[in-house]
């Protein structure tokens, strides 16, 4: 493949920019999507959303039919390169880059013609339904149940660590609907209204004090039979469409997002370590970490593109997505360790206090984030065990 941009996605990175300039409040604080955030800075990032998505960039890669542009994967990660650099909160993100093109791939006209114009229009957002209490990184033996009853299922059950349920209309559910069937082959998907009575919400406070994460509780919530998504007792195959749709995602935004507080910890060395009285040993061994950094994020960003690449070609792109999802994850968190470490007592400072460091103090928040980063969307284990098995062949262990 070409690693080269054509000079029209050169030309629309800039204009990206320079809309993005223009929008975002200056000296905005610089916060990550598992923090607290004001009304006002709701409504900053519902605000520009509302703009991205008038002017079509949130889905244009999507087909013209569906509401996009027809545009090249490569163009939509242009875009979310520069989404992400910005530290943006994507509100629309799930129903977006995950939904859209499992509705695409597996719903019907009528599903594709409800769907696909909300979201791409951010009439609509949406949650995940995937895992349980007991069942997370063993996500195919999920249990909540989804019980035919005449035109409908009926779900009982609970769902965790579902990320902005709170702001969602919409979710995509995974329930299993024949128990006595395997438990890969048992499972249906389908698009529950979050309004439905029966729905409970109950936040999880992580230790930013946020209720980014949701456990959700379904008692007796009826869902039509036509909100089924693809054959009934197949859902594993939207699952694991989702899922690759999901770690392409979760690895640009957090590979790039991480760059972003590279280019900041390597300002700070710049500009105010050396005058801290740093050693010239200890400043070597500095250098030395944070180019490695560079070179581990250079290495993500091409396997980004990789992945794009192959979904423009139509093929999966399965095992890149959990290669870069794993390796931008975990490139958060050796960074976030650097950086606590050259900042030394400064790296302590949340936004606001005097003397914070780069990025006006969203270093500790971000490290305290990032610790989660290699469990969801999928944990490390899992990870490599994908790429071990289906990517190189290797056998599975007994």
């Amino acid at each position: 493949m070409d690693f080269a941009f054509s000079p029209e996605d050169v030309a629309f990175r800039q204009e990206v920019r320079d809309f993005l300039r223009r929008e975002l409040p200056p000296n905005r604080p610089i916060r990550n999507d598992r923090e607290p955030m004001s009304a006002e800075e709701e409504e900053t990032w519902w605000s520009l959303a509302a703009k991205l998505a008038e002017k079509g960039w949130l889905t244009m890669a999507w087909p013209k039919q569906y509401g996009g542009m027809g545009v090249s994967p490569i163009r939509q990660l242009v875009f979310n390169e520069e989404i992400a650099y910005e530290l943006v909160l994507q509100v629309w993100a799930i129903g977006v880059n995950m939904v859209g093109p499992v509705i695409m791939r597996f719903g019907d006209e009528a599903q594709k013609a409800r769907y696909l114009p909300a979201i791409a229009r951010l009439e609509e957002t949406w949650c995940q339904g995937f895992s349980e209490p007991e069942a997370g990184s063993d996500l195919a033996s999920l249990s909540c149940p989804a019980v035919a009853d005449g035109d409908a299922f009926v779900v009982n059950g609970t769902k965790i660590w579902t990320s902005h349920a709170f702001r969602a209309r919409q979710m995509i559910l995974l329930a299993r609907t024949d128990p006595k069937a395997p438990k890969h082959k048992g499972i249906s998907c389908l698009a529950v209204d979050m309004e439905s009575p029966g729905i409970t919400i109950q936040p999880l406070t992580n230790l930013l004090d946020s209720a980014a994460f949701n456990q959700i509780y379904f008692d007796n919530v009826r869902v039509p039979r036509e909100n089924l998504i693809g054959e009934l007792n197949q859902g594993w195959f939207a699952a694991t469409l989702t899922l690759e749709h999901e770690r392409v995602m979760v690895g640009v935004r957090q590979a790039v997002e991480g760059y972003r507080f590279l280019n900041g910890l390597v300002d700070y060395v710049k500009t105010q370590r050396h005058a801290d009285g740093l050693s010239a040993r200890e400043l070597d061994l500095v250098k030395l970490a944070l180019a490695d950094m560079r070179v581990t994020f250079e290495v993500g960003r091409l396997l980004n593109y990789q992945a794009a690449w192959l979904l423009e070609q139509g093929k999966s792109a399965a095992i890149e997505a959990s290669m870069t999802k794993l390796l931008a994850t975990e490139y958060d968190q050796r960074l976030a360790n650097i950086a606590l470490k050259v900042l030394d007592q400064r790296g302590q400072l949340m936004p606001g206090s005097w003397g914070a460091p780069p990025l006006g103090g969203g270093f500790p928040s971000w490290y305290v984030a990032v610790m989660g980063h290699t469990i969801a969307a999928g944990t490390s284990e899992v990870l490599r065990n994908v790429i071990a098995q289906r990517g190189l062949g290797l056998p599975r262990a007994d």
